[in-house]
This record gives C-alpha cells, structure tokens and sequence, in this order.
C-alpha cells in the first residue's frame, strides 16, 4: 500500500495540529468569539421585515409599495376589526364601537383616520378599518398594536364579539409565532446534536467539542451578517435569521462528525496526537472543503431569484457555512488535539488497535449488495422513482391565511366572521395608482371588472391618484388572484393611465409567479454548479453525471413522500409556493454532502485496490459517521417543526425526510451499487478508469465479501 509521508501533508493541515500552533488557533478564535458576542445578540435589531424586502423586485406590486408614499406610509397597513352580534346588533354596540374609534386613531401606529363603524346589510356585524403604520420594524411592530386594539375593544357590551384580522392582524399572529424564533431554534437544534452526538460517540465528553465548535461558528456568523446587514450590505429577514441557525448547527455539525471519525481512525495508526491529526486533516480537509463549497455555491446560486426574501436568503446562508467550514477545520482540531485521546473516554482509540468499522454492519450490507449491483440499483431507483409520484399531490400553490398556521389564530378567525358579513375582499382593496388625468377612466375600467364588488373614489397627489378597489372574493383565493388578473389587463387597455396595482390579492399574485419563474432558473444553475464542482473534485465526468442523477432522484422521492404526509396524515390544505425551490436548495447542495464524504473516499481507496474494493471499503469505512451526520442534519430541520407555521413546518420535514432518504438509502445503497456494476466506468474519462480493470483483477476477493466470508478484510489505502 502507498503510504503518506508526513512531509507529504500541506501547511494547512499542520498548523492546528501542531504543538505549538494550535494554542495560537484557540486562543484566535477566542478573541474573535468575544468580539462576536455582542454584535451577534443585536441582529434581530436589524432584521428588515418591510414588505419590500420580501416581495419580487420588478412586480407590479412592489411598484405600488414604493409609490404610494405620497399618499400613506409605505410600511402603512390596514387592521379590520370585525364585531359581530349573532342575533343583531344593538344601539349600544353602535355608540360603543363609535366611541373606540377614536381612541383607536389616538394611537401613535396610526397616522390617518379610520374608516368606520361601517355596519353589515344583515345587521349583526360591523367593521372598522384602522390604517397602521409599522414604521421600518416591519411586521415586529405590528402585535403591540394589535395588543393596544384590544385592549381599547375591551370595553364593549357583553355578547359583542370582536377579533383583529386583515393584514395586520396576520402579521402580528405571523410576528407571535416567529417571537424569539432564533432561540427556540438554537436550543431545539443543540438538543438534537447533543442526543445524535451522544448516541453516536457513546462519550459523555466528546459531544461538547463539535457543539462548542458549532456554536462559536453561528455567533461569528451572525456577527458578520449583521455588521452587513447595519451599513445595509445585506437584506436580513426572519425566515433567513431562522434557516441561518439551523443550517450553521447542521452543516458544522456534519463536518464536524466526518473530521473527529477520520482522527480516530489516524490515532489508530500514528502514536502522536499530533501528527495524527495533521493527517485526519490531510485526508479529510479536501472532501470537507469540497462540500462546503458545494453549499456554498448552491446558496450563493438563490441570488438570482426573482423573490426579494429568496435573493437575501443565499448569501446569508452563505456566510453562515463558510464560516462554520472555517471554525471546524481551524478551531476544531485545535481543540481535540489540546484535549487529547482521553476525550473519546471510555471508548480511546488506542495506537495500533483494530479500527471495526471494516467488519461492521456496513461492511455487511456492502457485501450484500455485492452480490447482484444492477438489480440493487434498479429495484432502488424504481422504488424511488414511484415514490416521486406524490408531487402530484403536492399543490405548491401558495397557502391561504386560514391555512397558514397551526391551531386557529384571531386573525383566522376574524376572516371567517368578516366573510359572513360584509364582501370577502373588504379590509384588504386593490390598490390601483394612475396617472391623475385619466383617474375617472381608470374608475370606470374597474367597476365593469369580473369579481370587484365596489371601487372608491380616486385620491389624487402630485398628479398620481390611488383608487382603491374591493373584490367580491376572498384576498389570498384563487379566484381572486384572477380577479387582479383582469384587473391589471383592463386598466393597461386605459390610454396614458400607465395604471399598475397591488395590494394584498396583488402580492400574493406576483409572489406566485415569481416562485415558479425561480423554481425554473434556480434549480437548474444549482445542478450546473454542483455538477462542476464534483467534476473538478473527482476528475471524472461519468461519477458526477450519476452522482447528480441520484440527489435529483432522491429530491423527487422525498417531495413525492412529504407530500403524501402533508395531505393525507397532518391533513394540511397545501404548500408555500417557495416550498420546492428550498427544498431542492437544501437536498442538493446539502444532500450532496454525503456523496462527496463517500466517493472522495472510493477515489482515495480505488486508486490502490480497484472501485469495486474501493466502494465497499469506502462504505465501511464513511458508513457510521454518514449515517450520524445525516441523523444530525435531519434532526436540525425537523426542529423547524417546534414553529406554528405551516410552511416552515412543510420545509423542516421535506428536508429530514429528504435527508434520511439520501444517508440511508440513496448514499449507502443504490450509489454503493452503481460503483459496484460500473467499476472503473465512474471515473471515465481519467487515468483511473484505465487502470482499475488491473487493480480489480489483482485482488480475487472484495473488503465486505471477505468479511461475509470470515476472512480478513483488505486493509483501506493509507
């Protein structure tokens, strides 16, 4: 076996594992962690949740955002209170609503007067329709203002019913449900990792190296962002802050796993702590490099997106893993070496003692799929492939505020009472901005529109006028995102009104659109990318050509799966528009993790023995720690879970389950299976491919058919 000479291993990899270097590399990180700490607990100060910030950038609803400034407050929104008497309603509802009008507009939120008490036709409700100005917190500052309604509405006669819905009301139950959203994440995610890590290194001390390492990792990172995101670099929201959290956790934690198993494998064989991980590093650092690259890429590829919140998503992510690949390949070898082997206590992997992963369980089962590689890989790949059939059932159309959250929320049910009363699209208008000479035009082309129930009367300022158009369905239906449809057709017929809208109805619309036009850029550049980067990684193009057809096959299962779980056992009415795109983000650049971790390894080894010992050494060898890491990444998502929304909730599941798939049965089996049937064929068309036919025929039995065997099993390449 060719051996690797320690003059062999590069600078990078000495310098934490070094005597003296790796004091240095501590003691660096903590004086950045101090630094960190509090530029870290000031991010959510800068979190920009402004409407602007999440919508598409060209759509004709942002447009209205950013133009109606001369009328109302672009960060203005309506509350519709809705008060409801089953049997009718009273003269004393009548004066008592009157009288909480007014203190409702001597609130500081609300700029402009209300309109209302406006009574129902069937006499039982009435509606109020306060104007809210969030101000540049966004949406974070909308549940106190809900909290002083009430407050104002409680004094009302007994029977009268009242709830805060419209779009204020659905932010501030939005804004409750992502209260301390980076805490509860955090907390659920070190939970997860701590278990995983405990089960796994069977060490009562060993788990707080990664988890130490990992969490060092996201204070940096959310340093970094927000300094970015303070001189307004960078776009930070609260969906980004919560993914970052999680897949900081996840990642690191999964190079972290991959980094401590290769150094117990080189304590193994090197007496020097020291010198054993300079070799870990040597070995391990270039796969590990690789997909944080991998991820990296994938991220950065979002920036593109047509989606405000998708756009600002990739860098964050970026900078998270970037970050976390820096502190575990620095800080976290630095710390097992100065710990040193009493770490792994009670189980120490002593110099010169039997590394059992090469006769373990994946061992095994590589020695089982060696018996009949096409028929594993076939069978597996049609199972997989029937399992993608529940996309069908996936209905990515964008999910309804009643839909949206677990449980029934005020604003919910507000809606529900609002609907029975007054027109379903009360509360939350069209928002029609022309210019001012053609404004009567504009009226008249929208009061013959299909599906409005009634239009104002224009307001007109600085020779732009706003008109404000109710629909006679409800704001995030179907029908009345066709509604905004014809709306947007017939005023564009209007000669010189250059006449756009937006509004609630209008977003909802444009977001849809601009989902599915980033579903169709994105995920075919993220498989560009990814493609280029395990061709540069593997020198080959047949491996990564397979490679990706697997991860897109393994993402089509888990969607396909998820679905079937979503609709038939949680019973939810849909899914978030945004919800394949993520998914596919996370399963690919994430998912492809576990390929590189296994082929990086059945390069190394094939090299020496051939790709058909190679593959199953390199299954024996990554199996275990592949499968805990995959255990970890999935446990990180599934904590998105913990959050009463739905399609937070839908991405947490999609992703563990898509990870699951991938570690245990797409990674150990059907791409175990491929190496297996194609042999030297995967590294085509390299020097490899030609050389392997020589390496298989020189070894008459494999690593994991020895061990089935009883036989001594082929020692990996060094």
């Amino acid at each position: 076996m060719a051996q690797t000479r320690m003059g062999d291993v590069g600078w990078f990899a000495r310098f934490p594992s070094s005597r003296m270097t790796k004091w240095f590399v501590v003691g660096f990180w903590l004086v950045v962690l101090a630094a960190a700490f509090g530029p870290a607990g000031k991010l959510q100060g800068v979190l920009n949740n402004e409407a602007v910030a999440w919508l598409p950038a060209n759509a004709q609803s942002t447009q209205v955002v950013k133009q109606i400034e001369a009328f109302q407050s672009k960060n203005e929104f309506p509350a519709v209170i809705v008060y409801e008497r089953a049997d009718g309603l009273t003269a004393a509802d009548t004066q008592a609503v009157t009288a909480q009008v007014a203190k409702f507009d001597a609130l500081a939120p609300v700029k402009n007067d209300s309109v209302g008490p406006i009574p129902s036709k069937d006499g039982k409700a009435i509606q109020v329709i306060v104007p809210v100005d969030a101000g540049d917190a966004g949406w974070d500052s909308l549940g106190a203002t809900v909290k002083d309604l009430r407050t104002i509405a409680q004094d009302r006669p007994d029977g009268l019913s009242m709830q805060v819905t419209g779009p204020v009301g659905f932010s501030a139950d939005s804004s409750e449900a992502f209260s301390g959203i980076d805490g509860k994440l955090l907390y659920s995610a070190m939970t997860v990792v701590i278990i995983i890590l405990l089960l796994t290194y069977r060490s009562p001390v060993l788990w707080l190296i990664p988890v130490v390492s990992a969490g060092t990792a996201l204070f940096v990172a959310q340093a970094v962002i927000y300094f970015l995101a303070k001189d307004d670099t960078l776009t930070v929201n609260a969906q980004s802050s919560g993914i970052l959290t999680v897949i900081v956790f996840g990642a690191g934690t999964d190079y972290a796993l991959l980094l401590v198993a290769r150094y117990r494998e080189e304590l193994r064989r090197h007496e020097d702590r020291h010198e054993a991980m300079a070799f870990a590093l040597h070995r391990a650092g270039p796969a590990i490099l690789a997909s944080g690259a991998t991820v990296i890429a994938g991220m950065l590829c979002l920036l593109v997106a047509t989606m405000n919140s998708t756009k600002g998503l990739g860098p964050v992510a970026a900078i998270g893993v970037a970050v976390g690949l820096l502190v575990m390949l620095t800080l976290l070898p630095a710390l097992l070496v100065v710990c040193g082997r009493w770490i792994f206590w009670p189980v120490r992997p002593s110099y010169g003692s039997v590394d059992h992963t090469r006769d373990g369980v994946w061992a095994r089962i590589g020695a089982r799929i060696a018996r009949a590689p096409r028929r594993t890989w076939v069978v597996t790949s049609l199972l997989l492939a029937v399992a993608s059939l529940g996309i069908f059932q996936l209905n990515a159309v964008g999910l309804q505020n009643k839909d949206a959250f677990y449980g029934t929320p005020e604003s919910v049910v507000g809606e529900q009472v609002l609907a029975r009363h007054f027109p379903a699209g009360a509360g939350s208008p069209v928002l029609v901005l022309t210019n001012a000479g053609q404004a009567a035009a504009v009226r008249t082309t929208l009061q013959g529109v299909e599906g409005v129930s009634s239009v104002g009367d224009p307001v007109t300022k600085g020779g732009r006028s706003l008109i404000q158009a109710t629909l006679s369905d409800a704001p995030d239906s179907d029908a009345a995102t066709k509604s905004v449809d014809r709306i947007r057709a017939a005023i564009a017929g209007v000669p010189g009104a250059d006449a756009i809208a937006g509004g609630d109805t209008a977003t909802r619309a444009d977001t849809l659109r601009a989902s599915a036009d980033d579903n169709l850029r994105i995920i075919p550049l993220i498989l560009g990318v990814v493609l280029l980067i395990l061709v540069l990684l593997l020198r080959a193009i047949t491996a990564p050509l397979i490679l990706i057809g697997t991860v897109v096959l393994s993402f089509g299962a888990a969607l396909g799966l998820s679905s079937l779980i979503f609709r038939n056992v949680l019973g939810f009415a849909g899914a978030d528009s945004s919800l394949p795109l993520f998914v596919f983000v996370f399963l690919v650049a994430l998912g492809i993790d576990y390929n590189i971790f296994l082929m990086t390894r059945v390069h190394e080894e094939a090299k020496e023995i051939g790709t058909r010992r190679g593959a199953l050494v390199g299954l024996a060898a990554t199996g275990g720690v592949i499968t805990s890491a995959g255990l970890v990444l999935a446990g990180t998502f599934a904590v998105l879970g913990t959050l009463p929304v739905v399609s937070f909730a839908e991405i947490g599941i999609a992703v563990a389950l898509g990870v699951l798939l991938d570690t245990l049965v797409v990674r150990s089996v059907l791409v175990t299976a491929l190496n297996l049937d194609a042999k030297g064929r995967m590294w085509w068309p390299s020097a490899l491919s030609r050389r392997d036919a020589a390496l298989d025929a020189a070894e008459p039995a494999s690593p994991g058919e020895a061990a089935e065997e009883g036989t001594p099993a082929l020692e990996p390449a060094r």
